[in-house]
């Protein structure tokens, strides 16, 4: 789906959501109303319990080159929502994330394609964090991601060098989850949503939120087990249990 106004645009079919970046022209940068329109976005999936993954991806060959590089640090950015809150509004979606990386990846958005579960890239592209190269001290939420995704010597490498790595140095270091050739993506994207769309959402989404605070080292050990709790007595559960007794696909409800 393309949007004249080149603000993010939002498919859902079935269970999968898309939402999709939309200035190739200048190869995608975030400016301060497509944070706003993402943030509306984010907030209409989290609340669709029909959904049950979301992809993240971008027109034309790149993925983003980042936050709009004016804005830093003007009082058009101020009056928005920043781009701190949007990747975190990323990380927190209910539901699993894929960034289909359809290109390069740059600045900004380097932080928002680690706030999805998976990225998967595609052979040719690179990514660079240009922070210290602009005078820029980065926003602690996207540091603290770096490291409890990449580890602090990668975050550090990354965020003090200005490095550019290739698509396959990226997958060496973990930025990527896989890496294919550009013409495979739809497929690979397709193949990884398949499972997080049968797999029984409760357990899922409850193992996404508790996979993602003990890598921040802010878990909540007691609410974690409550919510395994809460999930054993699902009827997603019985339906496991059953399937598996049966020799069948289970047919998870979310209940």
């Amino acid at each position: 789906m393309s949007d004249t106004t080149g603000l993010p645009t939002l498919t859902v079919e079935g269970h999968c959501a898309t939402i999709r970046l939309n200035r190739p022209e200048v190869h995608n940068r975030i400016e301060p109303q497509d944070i706003v329109e993402m943030m509306r976005l984010l907030d209409g999936v989290d609340a669709d319990l029909n959904v049950r993954v979301l992809i993240l991806t971008a027109s034309g060959k790149s993925f983003s080159s980042g936050f709009f590089i004016q804005e830093i640090g003007t009082r058009a950015e101020s009056t928005t929502a920043g781009f701190d809150a949007m990747t975190d509004r990323m990380e927190r979606v209910r539901m699993p994330t894929i960034a289909a990386l359809n290109g390069g990846v740059y600045g900004g958005s380097t932080d928002l394609a680690l706030s999805c579960d998976f990225r998967i890239g595609v052979t040719g592209m690179s990514m660079f964090m240009p922070a210290a190269k602009l005078g820029l001290h980065y926003y602690p939420g996207g540091m603290q991601r770096y490291v409890s995704r990449l580890g602090v010597d990668t975050a550090k490498r990354l965020f003090l060098t200005g490095e550019r790595l290739g698509a396959e140095e990226l997958l060496r270091i973990g930025f990527l989850t896989e890496l294919v050739a550009p013409e495979g993506l739809a497929a690979a994207v397709a193949a990884l949503a398949a499972p997080l769309q049968t797999n029984a959402p409760l357990a899922v989404q409850g193992m996404k939120t508790a996979l993602n605070d003990i890598a921040r080292g802010d878990a909540d050990l007691a609410a974690i087990a409550a919510r395994a709790a809460a999930v054993a007595k699902s009827a997603d559960l019985q339906e496991g249990r059953a399937a598996f007794v049966e020799k069948r696909a289970p047919v998870f409800k979310g209940v």
